[in-house]
């Protein structure tokens, strides 16, 4: 991963550029807490390289703001995941409503190359998504992590809530978003 150097740090190298090595702390940190915040993004995006960017964008923040070596690095950075997800899936939802709203119908013939299962899953998961887009930000957040993996102490410490909150918390989550759906 390469990082942008911080403010006044670093070696300078050839042509303004600033060379900087990471810190062994936050080197630890990143091979310990990557695939979790990728497969946190993940979860909500449905897509790697997608997820692996916004992985990428949230080391980068945390990288910038926090000492590698912070008690609260873990939680902060799965909920900058979530939170980074759900922005990029509401993002991705804007543009295509925008896409489609100025979009010139094509008649073109159907194509039933694909098992109806497939479709019917595909459509599923877009729904979850744009549930998920229309949430508010905690119970989406919420949702993500819990559905991520994450224990409820882990969700209690990366949306700074009590650990005794989080299945109220989730339940309400889940309640609002079989509201949404139908």
């Amino acid at each position: 991963m390469t990082l942008p150097a911080r403010e006044g740090a670093g070696i300078p190298g050839g042509a303004g550029h600033v060379a900087q090595a990471i810190s062994p702390a936050f080197e630890g940190l990143f091979r310990a807490e990557y695939a979790r915040v990728v497969g946190i993004a993940h979860r909500v995006l449905a897509d790697q390289a997608e997820a692996e960017d916004v992985a990428q964008d949230v080391f980068v923040s945390f990288y910038r703001a926090h000492p590698a070596d912070a008690p609260y690095a873990p939680a902060w950075l799965h909920a900058a995941a979530a939170h980074a997800a759900l922005n990029a899936l509401r993002g991705r939802d804007r543009r295509a409503r925008r896409e489609a709203a100025q979009a010139v119908p094509i008649d073109t013939p159907a194509v039933d190359d694909d098992p109806a299962y497939i479709v019917a899953a595909s459509e599923t998961r877009d729904e979850v998504r744009a549930v998920l887009a229309r949430l508010p930000e905690r119970s989406a957040a919420m949702l993500a992590l819990r559905y991520a993996g994450l224990s409820y102490a882990e969700i209690a410490a990366a949306l700074d809530v009590r650990a005794s909150s989080v299945g109220t918390l989730l339940r309400r989550a889940e309640d609002a978003f079989r509201r949404e759906l139908r």
